[in-house]
């Protein structure tokens, strides 16, 4: 087992939505649930969720085993504030990963085989960043080396990481590829169901 956390980001109130995202059914399953599920299927030491939007109502329907839910009380303040809440979280735990795993809850479509080499090749380069290529532009899933974390609990804004990876030369574009379909609205949904659900 890899000494890396899995930080799930899924405290968005999903406006574009209209509804809870987290908790849209996908099949048998919440949108939610099928992205912690896929967290604990990996070879990594710990599973954390920041919730913050409907965390009472997402609590309620979802029970995933081992999976510590974080709640972000200031969810509003964007996914970069969600970020640095989740690592301050983790290191409180004082289990000195060697790094943490970002992914957004909003990403089912993302192949566990894809996560899995994106951490067998940070286990290679563990001071380094490994960001996913989205052609354009780099962006989670991320694995960020624990050297990392002061400066991801000093992020602001509703930017994520982005200019975090964006501006550092050291970061690692991975190259293999996966379907990073985000679901915010209800079109997205239907396109994914009707890719995916066959």
């Amino acid at each position: 087992m890899k000494n890396i956390a899995v930080l799930i980001l899924a405290a968005g109130n999903s406006s574009r939505m209209k509804h809870p995202k987290q908790l849209v059914k996908i099949g048998n399953n919440f949108l939610l649930e099928m992205v912690l599920s896929k967290g604990k299927s990996l070879d990594v030491k710990d599973v954390y969720c920041v919730l913050g939007a409907n965390n009472t109502a997402i609590r309620h329907e979802i029970s995933v085993p081992n999976i510590h839910f974080l709640n972000h009380i200031n969810y509003d303040k964007g996914l970069s504030a969600s970020i640095a809440f989740g690592i301050s979280q983790i290191t409180l735990e004082a289990q000195n990963y060697d790094g943490v795993l970002i992914l957004l809850g909003d990403q089912p479509a993302i192949e566990k085989d894809y996560l899995n080499d994106m951490i067998a090749l940070f286990c290679k380069k563990t001071a380094t960043i490994i960001a996913s290529n989205y052609g354009h532009k780099l962006g989670v899933p991320a694995i960020f080396p624990k050297n990392y974390f002061s400066t991801l609990q000093e992020l602001s804004g509703d930017f994520g990481a982005k200019n975090l990876l964006s501006k550092n030369k050291a970061v690692i574009a991975f190259s293999k590829q996966t379907n990073f379909i985000d679901i915010d609205t209800e079109e997205d949904l239907f396109v994914f169901k009707k890719t995916f659900l066959r």
